[in-house]
């Protein structure tokens, strides 16, 4: 399962609008979440609006909140969307096999109703997650960054209790020199010294929230495209064997 959670506080005001981006990603079998932080003042019209029609159109959900509730709320959406993307794939299949008039696990017998609500929450815990935390770093943000931080540390804790397999990257936009985003953490499954994370940021005004959402959609791609040319010409116990070391507890994964 794969998911993009934006943290902003401010509309987007560069480049392609970032509802487009979304959609583009939840085609590509992205969920993209979105985290409005609020420190003084509250966010205009346009951007409360703006935040959740990026979730919308990317199949996600959508917060406002204050700096102190960020690291509570990017847990909360991580385990929402991926209790909404089994309970999808279950119900699916339930209509698969009893006909499109099924419409809900409601429906079923309490015994059978118990035993499919047992594999829901057995497939939240065992499926493989990928995150990659989207970072507005816009002038506006700086303040903020220290409750990102935070936030960040407490997800890659909770993540590394899960039973499946779990990585997260961090990425911030706008990058340097005109780049859509910089990397800040490829994709792992352990985190780096946190104090570490933006240390070389380009704090800007511009905001271009659509086209670091396409780059972060390319970055899944890439990472697709870099697994493949590895398993490339190898034998399927070779294969399992570097899948098992790099998605191992004590490995990281970098591009």
């Amino acid at each position: 399962m794969k998911q993009i959670i934006l943290i902003t506080d401010g509309c987007s005001n560069v480049g392609v609008s970032p509802v487009i981006a979304a959609a583009h990603a939840l085609e590509d079998g992205i969920t993209v979440n979105v985290i409005g932080v609020i420190d003084r003042g509250e966010l205009g019209k346009f951007g409360m609006q703006e935040i959740n029609e990026i979730a919308e159109a990317g199949g996600g959900l959508s917060r406002i909140v204050g700096s102190s509730s960020l690291s509570e709320t990017v847990q909360m959406m991580t385990r929402k969307t991926v209790a909404h993307t089994v309970r999808q794939a279950v119900g699916a299949e339930l209509r698969s096999i009893m006909g499109d008039e099924f419409k809900d696990i409601a429906e079923l017998r309490p015994e059978k109703r118990a035993q499919v609500v047992r594999v829901i929450d057995e497939m939240e815990e065992m499926a493989d997650l990928q995150i990659a935390l989207l970072v507005d770093a816009s002038a506006s943000m700086k303040p903020k960054l220290g409750a990102v931080k935070e936030a960040i540390q407490d997800l890659m804790k909770s993540l590394q209790a899960r039973v499946g397999s779990s990585r997260m990257a961090v990425v911030h936009f706008p990058g340097a020199q005109g780049d859509e985003v910089r990397i800040d953490l490829k994709w792992s499954n352990r985190l780096a010294k946190v104090s570490e994370l933006f240390y070389n940021i380009n704090m800007k005004g511009t905001t271009p929230t659509g086209p670091a959402l396409l780059r972060t959609v390319r970055y899944f791609s890439e990472e697709a495209s870099a697994a493949d040319n590895a398993y490339a010409g190898q034998t399927l116990e070779q294969s399992a064997l570097m899948r098992d070391s790099k998605d191992g507890i004590s490995s990281d994964y970098g591009l």
